[in-house]
Formats: C-alpha cells, sequence, structure tokens
C-alpha cells in the first residue's frame, strides 16, 4: 500500500521561510537595473533583442566534400546602441588543427576550417581577414548601424566536410549531414554584449531567431532534408513522390515517399542535372541539413494541436539496412503527441522534424541526427530526448553555451517522465538510475558537487554533464513534487508563455516560476542551484508510540529531496509515506515525519527511487 501523504512535519515559522535572495552576477543585476528585465520574472519594459533575415545559396556536389555557399544577411539593431563592430561566429573552424576543444579528434575530423572568399557590408567590398582557430571574431563595420536601422551584409564561402562525422560531417562517402555551416552573426543580447564564447566541442550553442531561406543545389538522385518547409517539392520530385510527402503530412499513417529500390532505379527526383531544393522557416534560432542519394524515406503525420486540430510533418532518412530506423517515424510521432499533450505539454510549435540516422544524437531546429542501435527501446529514448530539445532550447531561446541546464536539463526531467509511459514506472526509474544518476551520486569528488548554477562554459568533464543533465533534472522534477503537477504545470506554461522566442536566464525562470505559483521558492532554488549540495539523508530517531510513529530524518548532502519513508510492522505488512521537499521548508538540515500507525513498528527504511541517497548505510531502522 502507497500512502502519498505525510501527516505532519515540523511547523513552518516566518523566521525560518523568510525570502532569501538569490546570488546574482553583477551583468545581471545591470539588466534588471536597465529594465530589460523584470523581478517577477517577466521581459522588462525596456527588453529587446536583434533579428536578421538569411538568404543562403549552397552548392554541394558528393563525392567531393566541397561545400560552397553564398549568403545574404539583412541584420537589424533593435538595441539601444549603436553598433560600431559586429560579431560572427565560424563554428567549423573548430575542425582546425589546434583548435581549442575538450577532447582529442583524429585525422578525420581535421579540416582547414570555413574560408571567406568575399565579404560585404553596406555597400562596401571587405577584406575578411583569416581567423585562425577562431571561432568567434570581431570586424567593424564601414558604417554603424544606429537603434533600429540595419545593415546589409554578404559573404561568399566554402569549406570541406570532415570524413568523421560528430554533430556534423560526412555520415558516408555521399551523405552529408551539414549543420553550423554558415557564417552567422553572434548574438548581442542586454546582459554579455556580444557573445565571444568560443566554441570547444563540448559546450553548446546560443543563436537569435532568424528567418531563413535556404537553397541547396545537388546533383539529381539526391534527396535534401532540412530544417523548415519545402517549397517547391513538385520541382524537385517526380509527381508520385511529390504526391505521397503531400500525402503524408495528412495522414497518421506511414508512407514510403521513397523505397530502396526506387532509389535504385534512380527515378526518386526530377532528372535534370543539378535540382535546387528551397527550404524556408521562420523566427528559427538556426538551420540544418542532410544530402543523401541512397537514404530511404519514411513520413507521416501527427496532431499537436487537438485546439486546432493543426498537424506536424514526421520523416525520416536512413540506411535501408537499419532496423530500428523502420520504426523511426512511429517514435516522432509518439514523442511529438505525449510532449504537446502531457509536459512540457505546449503543443509542438513547428510544421515538422525529419530523424535522420547519423551518429551524433543531436538535435537541431526540427531535425535529430541519431545514431542507430540494435535496442529499439533505447533507439525510441535518444529520439524522445532530442525531439524534446525542440522546446528547450529552441522554442525558448537559451542560452545552451553558458545555462545548458536550462534546456539538457529539462529535457532529461521530460524524458524520465516519458519513459514511465513507455516502460513503466519501475524500469524508467531504473534506467534513470543506471543513466542519469547512479554516477555522480555515488562519487564524492568535488566537481560532482559544484553549483548548478555555475556557467557551463568554463566547466568541463563530469561538472558540466551532471551539472547539465541529471542533477538539473532532478531539480525540476523535486520543483515537480513540491507544487504538485496542477501548480507546476502553470507555473512552466507561463514561463514559456512569457518567454518563448526571446532569451531568457535562469533568473528569468526562477522569478517567473515565483510570481506564477503565488510561492517564494528563492529557498529551494539556493537549495538545487545555488548550493555545493548533494543527496543523503540519514534516519536519526524513530519513536513508535500507539497511534503514529516519528521519524526524524537528518538530511547530511543538503538537497531537499523527495523521499519515500517505508515502514515494515511486526504482521510482515508494509506501507509507503511519500514525502515532498516540502519536509524541508522549515529546516533544511532535519525534519520529523510523523504518520498514523495502529501496528507494531518493526523497521524504518528510506527510498529514494530516482533520488539516490550518496550513503545508503544510515537509511534504515529496526526496533529492538
Amino acid at each position: 500500500m502507497r500512502a502519498l501523504l505525510f501527516v505532519c512535519f515540523i511547523s513552518l515559522t516566518a523566521e525560518s521561510v523568510q525570502a532569501q535572495e538569490l546570488y546574482m552576477p553583477r551583468n545581471i543585476k545591470k539588466a534588471y537595473q536597465k529594465g530589460t528585465r523584470s523581478m517577477d520574472g517577466k521581459p522588462g519594459k525596456n527588453y529587446w533583442q536583434n533579428f536578421a533575415r538569411y538568404s543562403i545559396n549552397i552548392t554541394v556536389n558528393p563525392p567531393s566534400r566541397t561545400i560552397r555557399g553564398t549568403e545574404e544577411i539583412t541584420y537589424i539593431n533593435n538595441s539601444p546602441d549603436t553598433l560600431k563592430t559586429l560579431v560572427f561566429k565560424l563554428i567549423l573552424n573548430s575542425h582546425k588543427p589546434g583548435a581549442v576543444r575538450q577532447g582529442p579528434a583524429s585525422a578525420d575530423y581535421m579540416t582547414s576550417g570555413i574560408h571567406i572568399d568575399k565579404y560585404t557590408d553596406g555597400t562596401s567590398t571587405r577584406q575578411f581577414p583569416d581567423a585562425g582557430t577562431l571561432t568567434a571574431q570581431r570586424m567593424q563595420l564601414t558604417k554603424a548601424v544606429v537603434p533600429h536601422d540595419s545593415v546589409k551584409l554578404t559573404f561568399d564561402w566554402h569549406y570541406d566536410v570532415s570524413v568523421e562525422s560528430g554533430r556534423e560531417g560526412a555520415l558516408d562517402s555521399t551523405t552529408f549531414f551539414l549543420a553550423y555551416f554558415y557564417p552567422r552573426v553572434a548574438v548581442l543580447d542586454d546582459y554579455y554584449g556580444w557573445d565571444m564564447t568560443q566554441f570547444t566541442e563540448a559546450q553548446e550553442f546560443y543563436n537569435d531567431f532568424n528567418d531563413y531561406t535556404l537553397t541547396v543545389n545537388v546533383p539529381k538522385d539526391y534527396i535534401v532534408w532540412a530544417t523548415g518547409e519545402l517549397q517547391n517539392a513538385n520541382e524537385v520530385l517526380q509527381p508520385v513522390y511529390a504526391k505521397r510527402l503531400n500525402e503524408s503530412m495528412q495522414t497518421d499513417s506511414l508512407v514510403h515517399v521513397a523505397t530502396m529500390a526506387e532509389l535504385m532505379a534512380k527515378n526518386v527526383t526530377v532528372q535534370q542535372p543539378v535540382n535546387a531544393w528551397k527550404w524556408k522557416a521562420s523566427y528559427v534560432p538556426d538551420m540544418a541539413l542532410c544530402i543523401s542519394n541512397h537514404y530511404v524515406w519514411d513520413a507521416s503525420s501527427v496532431v499537436v494541436d487537438k485546439k486546432t486540430n493543426r498537424r506536424s510533418s514526421v520523416q525520416a532518412a536512413f540506411l535501408d539496412t537499419a532496423k530500428d530506423f523502420h520504426q523511426m517515424v512511429g517514435f516522432g510521432r509518439h514523442a511529438l503527441d505525449w510532449f504537446s499533450n502531457n509536459l512540457p505539454g505546449i503543443p509542438y510549435p513547428y510544421p515538422k522534424t525529419t530523424i535522420v540516422q547519423g551518429f551524433a544524437d543531436m538535435e537541431y531546429p526540427m531535425m535529430v541526427n541519431d545514431a542507430t542501435t540494435q535496442d529499439l527501446n533505447f533507439s525510441r529514448f535518444v529520439a524522445e530526448h532530442e525531439i524534446a530539445h525542440t522546446w528547450f532550447p529552441f522554442y525558448m531561446g537559451i542560452n545552451e553555451t553558458r545555462y545548458g541546464f536550462m534546456d539538457e536539463g529539462w529535457v532529461t526531467a521530460f524524458e524520465y517522465l516519458i519513459s514511465q509511459a513507455d516502460l513503466g514506472t519501475k524500469q524508467a526509474t531504473e534506467n534513470f538510475q543506471q543513466f542519469r544518476v547512479a554516477y555522480w551520486s555515488k562519487d564524492p569528488s568535488a566537481e560532482e558537487d559544484l553549483p548548478i548554477i555555475t556557467p557551463a562554459n568554463v566547466l568541463s568533464g563530469a561538472a558540466m554533464g551532471n551539472n547539465e543533465y541529471g542533477k538539473a533534472a532532478i531539480g525540476y522534477l523535486a520543483l515537480k513534487e513540491l507544487l504538485g503537477d496542477e501548480l507546476f504545470r502553470k507555473s512552466l506554461h507561463e514561463f514559456m508563455n512569457r518567454w518563448h522566442g526571446k532569451h531568457p536566464t535562469p533568473w528569468d525562470m526562477f522569478y517567473s516560476f515565483n510570481s506564477a505559483s503565488g510561492k517564494n521558492l528563492n529557498w529551494f532554488w539556493n537549495n538545487w542551484f545555488f548550493s555545493n549540495n548533494y543527496i543523503d539523508f540519514a534516519i536519526q530517531k524513530v519513536v513508535p508510540t500507539a497511534a503514529q510513529t516519528a521519524i526524524t530524518i537528518q538530511n547530511i548532502g543538503g538537497y531537499v529531496a523527495p523521499v519515500d519513508v517505508v515502514i515494515t510492522f511486526a504482521d510482515g505488512t508494509s506501507e509507503t509515506f511519500h514525502q515532498t521537499p516540502a519536509i524541508w521548508q522549515a529546516n533544511q538540515k532535519q525534519a520529523t515525519v510523523k504518520v498514523p500507525t495502529k501496528k507494531k513498528v518493526r523497521s524504518v527504511s528510506l527510498q529514494g527511487g530516482i533520488y539516490m541517497d550518496a550513503d545508503e548505510s544510515n537509511n534504515s531502522w529496526t526496533a529492538r
């Protein structure tokens, strides 16, 4: 039997729940002082962010790995400052020998980086200096851009796709996954200014929301999948395949848009020397694409917004021999449906997602690049995790580079919740313990206990991975337990409705939850995100009486995590009393749980589930 409510605990006092201020870096404080952000968790009256329109045209001609591109950028300055310089991100320079990275790289991963062949700002053609191994480069403008004005920029560039594929690169000799492939203007925000962080192959990304048109020129028999919506299916596909693609967008059934036999017959695409595939995406933070002449193509769709009956397309591109990918459209449909209607519970915001067989297990707007596996449950698990990134970071505009716990942490929490629906709570919990919690909860090393709020761009290894994924995830799940499902959902939606399409900081998230829930949660935020805490509870004392049993629990590790108090009686029966983090609000070091008991108590134990205890040796008590 499982009892969900405790009876009582140490009473709260005004002093014990006194509001605790959250540490705030000086640059974040200035943003609040300037009114770009507000202490009620909403964007401030002076909030701004910049915007651009990108028109990109690239040519790909496998087996040559050289990609050639041109682009025109109209960059709009919505900031209150006159811009004399711009900062450009050249992420592919991370492939250069000598580039800063946090791990070793093979010879097949190395390239000569991105080469700028021509650059203009305004009407002036400029020499773009060699950036060397830098992935962020500042350039002075010919003419400064005043507030609410714009500048037109053009680039001609080329680069070689790396033989070894990571987040991007050659999947095989005629299948390329292209990401971060174009020069872009870095984010200028109200709290850091220009984003000058260098890409180290470990941290992830921070981009503005922009409008994109993309033309991909490829030889006949090559198919292109990309972020956004294909604008000219009838110009690049033979009629029967264009019809199948269109039909797939209106059905729950699986449609084989192009089979292996049809690809080998070379009659899928329009048979002209070069086909120009045209794509369009509005207000998204990035573009990615895949090309291949032998990946099969499956598709279907799913209703993601039941109020409007809006559908989103789910597509998959893969080697015919990848058995799990023949199920991938179904996995994608399930993920979009579950995430849209449960948590985060915001309808999938885009018209499409495409799951590509690659090596990265990585997310992109409307795209997923996942490896094939022999375990269907694991393949589904990975696809669900990457698809969940649609909401965090893409829909929410998170600065992943510094605050990856705002996207990876949320996604890892959603990953656990959807796994419960997929596999049942017992198996989902065991998986989560093994893959997300055990390796840091049981490790006493100093880097395991760094505060989650620590900017990830100064971290590496276990410290970065644990803070961004497992620790943050169980922090969010503990918050869900504290608030209860209904208030948690309301608060999450309020945060997302306020900040989607913008650039929230952790403090915007914390204060938004405070105001939306009507509770001062600073004690909880301080405990989980600003501390060196870990999870370690101990039974300090058990006092059974005829009517109740009082269990005093010591919080050695400091985290205010949920815990189950399991009481076994003399007759062999047992009862579980679930405790939410509320038991720690009065006193984060110690709590006394009083539960009704009418039978003689033989033993008491503490069980954490996904909130794994660092030292379980003191988690039990037996009557003498």
